[in-house]
């Protein structure tokens, strides 16, 4: 797809890009696409459906200029390239306006050390799990990333697996004097350990298994030297050994059984990997992907307790990974889920979560829009796609030929729509669109006009654009579930499109956030804010945000905020192309907003047992305007259903893999994909795959960057 040049021709004259999407896929793919060392080639126009930018990432301010979220967003240590993104973006921003106020990227993102899952005794009683996880050496986007292939994972695994057991053991592993293998065992020696470990049994403890893992991380860093079968039978012995002495001490201590369950599942994963050859395979995780991570985790010897524990199950809701939004059918494919914890627990580089210092919309896309602009890029917002029409049948090459468009309204001047208005000096996303810039804006208010709705095709105008005169290359970044209703046409022609959309699924969400007038402390939450996953449905996933208050514009400030998430029980069928009609929409926020009301009066006493009182929940605490009591002073607070086709997260599920269409095919002459549900090799449904993708649909039209400088980019 790289258009080829004349080293004759002294001067060519851009090559126009269409951008239909500004989520992270769309806007990495402008930033790329537009970076200086690309000298302009590439003239970028940016088509964004409603008011704003952002995707499944849009913020808004509202009330108060609190920030109103789609859901609970924090980045992971490991996001190296969308942090390297936002790096270089707050660089040029602040070199273009060094006076201007809050544009330092120091000040967009803070570290969250304090994490933890919800642990689910045996007697029915939730339990927190709470970890500082350390500080890692330097920051994520820095210079010579962390190593990611699989070997280095194992041997990172195994290190994991010698700590875990030492602790359990009570063996200070510093002063410990084991016979230590030479530096690379030989086949010999390590019967020999064996053949020892099986004769001592149950007399030699966990020092042996501590040491047998010492053995276990030097096999792994030289695994085509050795047999499988050996391999197996090392691992076999660590797991005995540990079992026949923990299995007493566990049943009675919560947090020796968690660090067990840990060290189980991190044996199963050595041992499916061993197994199934991953080192060797040169489809590494994706060769599992058939399988549910689950599944895969008892297949290769986990226990039933170490799969229902709180790591899995924290696993599964921070990927909103149920099928069909059903909690009872969990699913995640086995390579992906791999791939994800592994580069997370291990390749993290300062925090093991970032969260952002005010809203998504403000911290990232704010940013990158001005200097995009600055950059010449044109944005046309109210701008939804309608059609994707290709060549005829028979053509010399397939490719677009023409983008339809719904106009859904114009401004008064004629020109531009600004979007950003001004919080507290930062530039920031409106929750509404700022009618007054909008013909007939006052009209189009009254009537609750939601912009952002693909179904609606009330229109001022339809616009076409045409290959070769307003557009020469195409980048396609809408929603997963957008893409049935505008592709008509490759989906009529091409299977491969088709099978896409019939395996990999997307799930609606559902989010609410709460601003209170009690403290952590006064709500018996502890004194720390804290990350929490694992937790009973209908919101199994929670931050405090409370750092955000000074960022909003409050006469009378908040104690206390707080972010809920999970996935949202589907109940309409995506292929009826009828999901997002005004009266589904207001039916889903109503159920939502029963299940805030339901959980916070039911299970919001396990996180903050003083907010329980006499009936239930202290609906008192909820910072309000309104002279409202009970539940009904809810209506103050923010909830969200993300039921639209652009608002859906894109799912990982088993046996979707190979479906995913990478940005880099190139099927048609002048299109590409870029989103988070496409084949970009980390294929989950996160900040860090958009951003990949995003910059694998640049490289597919410019060769930058290079396929190498994509951190973790594995595929062959």
């Amino acid at each position: 797809m790289v258009e080829a040049k004349d080293p004759g021709d002294e001067v060519q004259p851009p090559t126009k890009v269409a951008v239909i999407g500004g989520g992270c896929a769309g806007m990495t793919a402008a930033f790329e696409l537009t970076r200086p060392e690309l000298g302009g080639r590439y003239r970028v126009t940016v088509y964004q459906m409603g008011f704003r930018l952002g995707g499944k990432g849009a913020s808004g301010r509202g009330e108060h200029g609190r920030v109103e979220e789609h859901g609970l967003h924090l980045w992971m240590g490991y996001y190296e390239n969308a942090f390297r993104l936002m790096r270089d973006c707050y660089a040029e921003r602040l070199e273009l306006d060094p006076d201007r106020p809050a544009l330092r990227f120091e000040d967009a993102f803070s570290p969250a050390h304090f994490n933890g899952a919800m642990d689910l005794a045996a007697n029915g009683e939730w339990l927190p799990w709470k970890v500082d996880f350390p500080a890692m050496p330097g920051l994520p986007g820095d210079p010579n990333p962390p190593k990611l292939d699989i070997p280095t994972y194992l041997i990172h695994a195994a290190r994991l697996l010698r700590t875990l057991l030492t602790t359990l053991s009570g063996v200070d592993d510093a002063k410990a004097e084991p016979v230590r293998p030479r530096a690379q065992p030989s086949e010999g020696e390590l019967t020999e350990l064996l053949k020892r470990l099986t004769q001592l049994g149950a007399f030699a403890g966990l020092g042996a298994a501590v040491e047998a893992t010492r053995w276990l991380e030097l096999v792994l860093g030289a695994l085509p030297e050795y047999p499988q079968s050996l391999i197996a039978r090392l691992l076999d012995a660590v797991s005995e050994l540990a079992q026949t002495e923990l299995r007493r001490l566990t049943e009675a201590n919560h947090e020796l059984r968690r660090l067990w369950e840990i060290a189980e599942l991190i044996l199963a994963t050595i041992r499916g990997c061993v197994r199934f050859r991953l080192v060797f395979d040169p489809r590494g995780f994706d060769a599992i992907d058939d399988y549910d991570c689950r599944e895969w985790l008892a297949l290769n010897g986990a226990s039933q307790g170490a799969i229902d524990s709180a790591f899995i199950r924290a696993l599964y809701d921070l990927a909103f990974a149920y099928e069909g939004g059903d909690e009872k059918r969990p699913a995640i494919a086995a390579g992906s889920a791999l791939r994800g914890a592994f580069r997370a627990f291990f390749s993290y580089r300062g925090a093991f979560f970032w969260r952002m210092n005010a809203g998504m919309g403000d911290i990232v896309f704010a940013p990158l829009y001005e200097v995009l602009c600055r950059r010449g890029v044109r944005f046309e917002f109210f701008h939804k796609l309608t059609n994707v029409g290709l060549s005829e049948p028979g053509a010399a090459s397939a490719h677009v030929r023409e983008l339809e468009f719904d106009v859904q309204a114009h401004t008064l001047s004629g020109g531009e729509y600004e979007p950003l208005c001004s919080v507290k000096g930062l530039p920031c996303w409106p929750a509404r669109p700022l009618f007054e810039q909008l013909v007939g804006g006052a009209e189009l208010e009254a009537l609750g006009i939601d912009f952002e709705t693909q179904s609606d095709r009330r229109a001022c105008e339809r616009k076409l654009l045409r290959v070769g005169v307003d557009f020469d290359f195409a980048v396609l970044s809408v929603g997963l579930g957008v893409l049935r209703s505008v592709c008509g046409s490759i989906l009529e022609r091409d299977e491969r499109y088709r099978n896409m959309l019939e395996h990999v699924k997307s799930v609606p969400t559902q989010a609410f956030q709460l601003w209170l007038d009690k403290d952590l402390w006064e709500l018996g939450g502890g004194s720390r804010p804290i990350n929490l996953s694992g937790y009973v449905e209908p919101f199994d996933t929670l931050a405090d945000m409370t750092h955000l208050i000074p960022k909003e514009d409050w006469a009378r400030p908040p104690k206390l905020l707080a972010y809920f998430c999970n996935v949202l029980r589907d109940t309409a069928d995506p292929r009826d192309g009828r999901y997002d009609t005004e009266e589904f929409l207001a039916r889903e926020r109503s159920r939502v907003r029963q299940h805030c009301v339901d959980f916070l009066s039911r299970d919001a006493a396990a996180l903050w047992p003083a907010s329980r009182v006499a009936g239930g929940f202290d609906w008192s605490a909820l910072s309000s305007d309104a002279k409202l009591e009970g539940p009904a002073r809810f209506s103050s607070q923010y909830w969200t259903a993300n039921v639209r086709p652009s608002d859906r997260y894109s799912q990982a599920l088993p046996g979707s893999t190979r479906f995913r269409i990478s940005p880099l095919d190139q099927s048609y002459d002048n299109l590409t994909l870029a989103g988070d549900y496409t084949n970009c090799s980390l294929n989950m449904g996160c900040v860090e795959a958009a951003v990949m993708s995003g910059m694998l649909a640049a490289h597919a039209l410019s060769g930058f960057p290079a396929l190498a400088n994509i951190v973790g980019y594995d595929h062959p």
